[in-house]
């Protein structure tokens, strides 16, 4: 099939999207628990009305799309999150904050589950480990940027720019709530891609066996299998971290060091972000010269050690301490998800949507460390994360794929 550069561009875009409208919920943590008065725990309810969509739409959506094609699921994913963002929007309450969170989660794992057999067909079977990477570079680049244009915007609402884009906003946003511009341009975002969705054309794409996903029957019988259940476990952990820190490092800086949430605070989230990304390039580079399991071993020790630093360092070590954490983090999901796949003999298609739904961790983990928040406070809330970091350092031990990655090493050796 004749390479579609268009389309392959249009996914990048998405991939741009997706992360950029997920990844701004941590930022914001400390407007939604100031502005709606809520405690750990209320707080905590909103990443998980976010994640539990991917729980609640993962699976179906991955049986729809072999119903209907690739378009329509994608055109209806920017339509759920365009409601979603226009009805926080328009009317900034805690609850329509979380019904929010869960239409845009909703589309956001609609989307997750199209895009990726579409960029191997429009790009290329030969070429998809290399627009892979380029995806997951893309995504990590736009985790760092929402950030910080959050933080530009609510800088010049609070000082009354009326100028350019900013005249247009400042009647729409009320008084004291200016994060909530973000959603009138998250609002605008889905609509210019559900307008671009709408008059692109698609390619047929023909699922490949590891690509389609089976019968609910084949996914109750994976659940039998305790391989399967072990990296369920392994993916809740990574998304539940992930988000632990992301979500409430900026809450953290605020409470415990008094670090501003709409500029500091922001920008450390968007570091946490950015260094994921460039130790993901690192990463890349490890897994041609190591074995996958050797190499989440040696990121998730110190992964641990900057979290610590993070919770009981000063204000300063803390600061950038939390924001390294992502540089170590950075492998683990690839690696995790490789392994989990090169763990089965068949049915990836089924399993690949189970471990999927493993991001509801970042749902109920954010739910645990605000219960324990309201008890015990929230760097004692936050040390829940030990335990699920621990979990995916034990991988590296027990785990037994039955393909490892090849290395330059192995290659000499046939040779």
């Amino acid at each position: 099939m004749k390479r579609n550069y268009y389309i392959v561009a249009l996914i990048m875009l998405t991939f741009f999207v997706i992360s950029f409208l997920t990844n701004i919920i941590g930022p914001l943590s400390p407007e939604f628990i100031k502005d709606f008065k809520l405690s750990d725990l209320l707080a905590g309810a909103l990443p998980f009305a976010f994640f539990i969509a991917y729980g609640v739409m993962s699976i179906p959506s991955s049986m729809l799309v072999q119903k209907y094609n690739e378009k329509t699921i994608m055109v209806s994913a920017f339509i759920v999150a365009f409601f979603g963002s226009l009805l926080l929007a328009s009317e900034p309450n805690y609850l329509t904050a979380i019904l929010s969170l869960f239409l845009i989660g909703c589309g956001m794992a609609m989307l997750q589950v199209v895009i990726n057999p579409l960029l191997r067909t429009a790009g290329g079977a030969e070429n998809y480990a290399f627009t892979s990477v380029l995806a997951q570079l893309i995504f990590g680049g736009a985790s760092f940027v929402s950030p910080l244009v959050y933080s530009y915007m609510v800088t010049n609402l609070n000082k009354g720019n009326h100028s350019g884009v900013f005249s247009l906003l400042q009647p729409l946003v009320p008084h004291g709530l200016t994060w909530i511009s973000l959603y009138w341009l998250f609002t605008v975002i889905c609509l210019f891609m559900f307008v671009i969705l709408l008059v692109s054309k698609f390619p047929k794409v023909e699922l490949q066996s590891d690509e389609k996903a089976g019968p609910w029957q084949s996914h109750v019988k994976l659940f039998s299998k305790r391989v399967v259940i072990l990296y369920f476990i392994a993916l809740f952990c990574y998304v539940g971290t992930e988000q632990g820190v992301s979500y409430w490092m900026s809450q953290f800086l605020f409470e415990y060091h008094k670090f501003d949430p709409q500029t500091t605070g922001a920008t450390a989230v968007a570091y946490f972000w950015g260094l994921m990304t460039a130790g993901g390039i690192l990463g890349l580079i490890l897994l041609k010269i190591m074995d996958s399991r050797k190499l989440l071993i040696l990121f998730s020790i110190p992964a641990i050690i900057c979290f610590t630093l993070g919770l009981f360092g000063s204000a300063q070590v803390s600061l950038y301490s939390f924001s390294i954490v992502g540089f170590f983090m950075s492998v683990m999901y690839p690696i995790i998800f490789s392994l989990a796949l090169s763990s089965v003999e068949e049915d990836h298609g089924s399993f690949a949507g189970i471990l999927v739904t493993g991001i509801i961790g970042g749902a109920v983990v954010q739910i645990l460390i605000g219960a324990l928040g309201n008890m015990i406070g929230l760097r004692g809330g936050m040390t829940f994360l030990y335990i699920t970091f621990g979990y995916m350092l034990s991988i590296g031990f027990w785990a037994k794929p039955l393909i490892t990655n090849q290395t330059v090493f192995d290659k000499k050796d046939k040779a």
